[in-house]
């Protein structure tokens, strides 16, 4: 019996793509094993920054070195690091045998069965951004039992100028609506209790639908009704494309979390602009009064970037003053990467790395004393979470999350994981809750 490991970096997407594969692979009769025994280790990497790709160039560059001994193991490269430079790290290493982008991985359990035998190198490049090999298997051997992504679309056309995306993973192409809730189905008939919608950008799915009228908002409204689901969450939205329609289906409906990650970039309009995000500082600020005025219990999470090319300081603080003003409840910050092929590349006015990294550290400590404050607050309420799995600390604490996407650690075992917990937060910090179960 041949032997798999899978490893995945970067973003919820990879996720669900190795969940796919990974599933596919065991109905061919695979086993999935470790990295240390297995015939073939699949690396879905990321491209989003340098840092990802680098981290993938070193852990095949470890596996090299048994290769060249054994013949084993041997190395798949997948997803936007593999459609980026996958042609040129395949020259330098032996033991990649098979690179795929991320619209072709419908190809690839065939080709790892050839590979197998032959050795061969095999390439499957996304030539055209709108061309797509789906691998059409539900992911039932994902990694978590009880909750799991699902893909609604695949690629980007809004182009932000920082962004890897769209030459990575193509344009936009909505899953057709009919197989998502199948899926959906199948996903909660084999125990999923929680479900997260993804797409690079979700606002956006049915818009590239030339032959039928079918928005995010019905398809999220769809799904939320299908029996035995217990959660839906999505992500991640553009706030160019975020509809009031959307609002209108989650006030109405409880399944669906009071979770919306926002990302908002910059504080700056001028920036924003440099962007190409498509809406100015107050458009933001507006959209997150009318969020915040639909959903009062909202959780907003946003996305941020210092150092942009020629962001001045004052500038910077535009994206300081933003959080103070928004307090959102996560902000997942970043120091601008050069990202080769996108029009920032070749912007005049690159931000030396010492102030990036300085702004980085300034930003991210103003986020931790709103984070803290604001966890702070839910000390003494009674709140519902949805477990699955083990916290940090050890098997005698599980953690799970609110519907606004809080993580609470509370004393448990698995017989808890998939089952709605009531619990009384006791303590907070910047990242979590701690709460005592309610009977």
């Amino acid at each position: 019996m041949n032997k798999f490991a899978i490893k995945i970096y970067g973003c919820q997407m990879n996720v669900y793509d190795g969940d796919r594969l990974r599933t596919a692979m065991m109905n061919r009769g695979w086993q999935e094993t470790t990295e240390e025994e297995a015939d073939v280790i699949c690396f879905v990497t990321c491209s989003i920054r340098d840092k990802a790709e680098q981290k993938a160039v070193s852990e095949i560059g470890r596996h090299e070195c048994l290769y060249k001994k054994t013949g084993r193991p041997m190395i798949v490269l997948l997803g936007c690091m593999a459609q980026r430079v996958g042609q040129e790290v395949a020259k330098k290493f032996t033991s990649i045998k098979v690179v795929a982008g991320p619209r072709h991985i419908g190809l690839v359990p065939d080709a790892l069965e050839r590979v197998m035998k032959t050795s061969e190198k095999e390439f499957f490049m996304d030539t055209d951004p709108r061309d797509l090999e789906d691998l059409h298997v539900c992911p039932t051997a994902g990694t978590n039992p009880f909750k799991s992504y699902l893909t609604i679309s695949y690629g980007c056309d809004r182009f932000c100028s920082y962004c890897i995306v769209p030459y990575v993973r193509g344009r936009l192409q909505s899953r057709n609506p009919d197989e998502i809730l199948v899926e959906a189905r199948q996903l909660v008939q084999n125990g999923v209790t929680e479900i997260t919608l993804l797409g690079q950008n979700v606002d956006a799915f049915g818009k590239d639908f030339t032959a039928q009228k079918y928005s995010f908002a019905k398809l999220l409204d769809a799904t939320s009704q299908i029996e035995g689901l217990q959660r839906l969450r999505f992500a991640t939205s553009h706030p160019k494309d975020f509809d009031a329609d959307i609002l209108d289906v989650m006030k109405n409906n409880d399944k669906i979390c009071r979770a919306i990650n926002l990302p908002v970039q910059s504080g700056n309009t001028r920036i924003l602009k440099e962007m190409n995000r498509g809406y100015t500082r107050e458009d933001y600020l507006v959209l997150v009064e009318r969020i915040k005025t639909a959903l009062p219990d909202v959780s907003l999470t946003t996305d941020l970037i210092v150092g942009f090319p020629t962001e001045t300081e004052e500038e910077f603080l535009d994206s300081c003053s933003l959080l103070e003003q928004v307090k959102f409840d996560i902000v997942h910050t970043a120091a601008y990467s050069i990202r080769p092929g996108t029009r920032a590349a070749t912007m005049v006015g690159q931000i030396d790395e010492v102030t990036k990294n300085r702004r980085l550290n300034e930003i991210n400590a103003i986020q931790f004393k709103i984070a803290k404050e604001a966890n702070e607050a839910y000390i003494g309420q009674t709140m519902e979470i949805l477990p699955d799995g083990f916290a940090p600390k050890g098997r005698g604490q599980i953690q799970g999350r609110t519907k606004t996407d809080h993580v609470v650690i509370v004393d448990g075992t698995e017989n808890d994981f998939g089952k709605l917990l009531t619990v009384e937060i006791t303590g907070a910090n910047p990242w979590s809750l701690e709460g005592t179960r309610k009977e």
